[in-house]
């Protein structure tokens, strides 16, 4: 069995169940930890609660009582659950450390662990990096935020194997030890300040992912993102950047006609599958983050000769009366909707709208040239819909969810139309993920045809 290292606390409350709490419980228990559970959702006759209980998990369910603290050395805490919870409260009072599920992870193996972060992108550089390793005949496995819990992965690593992690800023707050052999931070923007109260929070949230790193690691970075580069001369990796807008010398670039790293072409820029100028950045920081883990040149053309993108992310569901729908669920912030109606010149026929964190969305007003009419749903449907006004867009309708808003915009679309799901807001008003959106939106799609 693998073995914690550097984890010297004995006493430990696992605040928050779920998929990545559960694992972390488990493999407490197993490395002979004391572990008291408080989850305010989960009840006593859960099949996992009733698996840890009798693992000798204390259970604490149904509310947060501060007594759960008795005693605890160290928390570690689901990535949903803000600082605002009262146990996370008087934790800090009582300067009992905080950490997520990742730094167990971290600390159950010794293989090289590419990090990858960023406002938005997360998923599909992340898919890219293990693809681009795979066709390289590395051995790699993929875990984190993408869906598969990063502990699960990290315990069951074989000699040779590289971790690559999508990390949110969520996860990223309860770094401590947690140190990637490559980090990879895409960009960063104004997102969850409802989560992170402030900016300033979440960009320090983001840099935590090289905040332990050493000279004998890397940082693949952004380097036309201001908000990056102010801040990466604390790093002390060996930073490579990429960039969309001129030749570097040091990190991964593009010109009008092919993609590059350092001085070595790796492809033409025509044979290139996914969809959309946006993704230039992620691939970019792909190339990079592969081309540094070994991967070759072939194995890099091979997979962006053929990937298309990631489910619920510009997502291409299919023709339907020469209707083009397209999921992008996971658009969960204006600037990934941004960058989903830039992908287009034909006709867009917006779905929209979901749960509201107090945002406007003035800045989409620039992004809404192409787009002929508006079908919006959720919490923010009204705000929208005076966006809508503004962008002079000649058709808005509003309803009740993303299954009828397909129907509605197959009604008023005509032949050549793109019908494209990009909320610009988190699903949890109406769905408990984004995922579960984007599939009733394809279920909707798949229902007209």
């Amino acid at each position: 069995m693998t073995r914690l290292k550097n984890f010297p606390y004995n006493h430990i409350l696992v605040l928050g169940l779920a998929k990545s709490g559960t694992a972390a419980v488990r493999v407490l228990l197993q490395h002979g930890k004391k572990v008291r559970v408080n989850d305010q959702k989960a009840v006593a006759t859960d099949s996992e609660v009733k698996k840890l209980k009798e693992m000798g998990a204390d259970m604490i369910l149904g509310s947060h009582p501060i007594c759960v603290l008795d005693g605890i050395e160290i928390i570690v805490k689901n990535p949903g659950i803000n600082y605002e919870n009262p146990i996370i409260k008087e934790a800090i009072e009582r300067q009992i450390p905080i950490i997520t599920e990742i730094e167990i992870a971290a600390q159950l193996t010794d293989a090289p662990i590419i990090g990858i972060t960023g406002s938005n992108g997360k998923t599909t550089t992340t898919t890219l990096t293990t693809e681009m390793l795979k066709k390289s005949n590395q051995a790699v496995k993929v875990a984190g935020n993408i869906g598969i819990v990063a502990t699960e992965i990290a315990e069951n690593l074989v000699e040779n194997e590289r971790l690559v992690l999508e990390l949110s800023s969520f996860q990223l707050m309860g770094v401590d030890k947690f140190k990637p052999k490559i980090a990879v931070l895409l960009n960063i923007f104004e997102a969850h300040l409802d989560y992170h109260k402030t900016f300033e929070n979440y960009k320090q949230a983001k840099f935590n992912i090289f905040k332990n790193q050493t000279e004998d690691d890397f940082l693949v970075y952004n380097g036309n993102d201001k908000n990056i580069i102010e801040e990466i001369e604390k790093c002390k990796a060996t930073k490579i950047p990429f960039s969309v807008k001129e030749q570097l010398a040091n990190g991964a670039w593009m010109d009008e006609n092919s993609i590059y790293f350092k001085d070595e072409k790796i492809m033409d820029r025509i044979d290139i599958a996914l969809l959309g100028e946006h993704n230039y950045e992620n691939i970019l920081a792909a190339v990079a983050a592969a081309k540094l883990s070994g991967a070759t040149n072939e194995g890099i053309r091979t997979v962006l000769s053929m990937f298309t993108g990631v489910k619920h992310r510009l997502q291409f569901v299919g023709n339907f009366h020469e209707r083009l729908f397209y999921n992008d669920s996971k658009a969960t912030n204006i600037l990934a909707t941004q960058k989903a109606l830039s992908a287009f010149e034909q006709p867009v026929i917006l779905l929209a709208g979901g749960l509201d964190r107090g945002n406007e969305f003035t800045d989409l007003l620039p992004y809404m040239k192409h787009v002929k009419a508006l079908v919006l749903f959720g919490e923010t449907a009204n705000k929208l819909k005076e966006i809508g006004k503004k962008a002079n867009i000649p058709v808005i309708r509003l309803t009740e969810n993303v299954q009828s808003a397909v129907q509605i915009a197959f009604e008023i679309s005509q032949e050549k139309d793109i019908i494209l799901l990009s909320p610009a807001c988190a699903s949890w008003d109406q769905y408990r993920t984004f995922e579960e959106r984007g599939d009733m939106f394809i279920q909707a799609v798949h229902t007209l045809v």
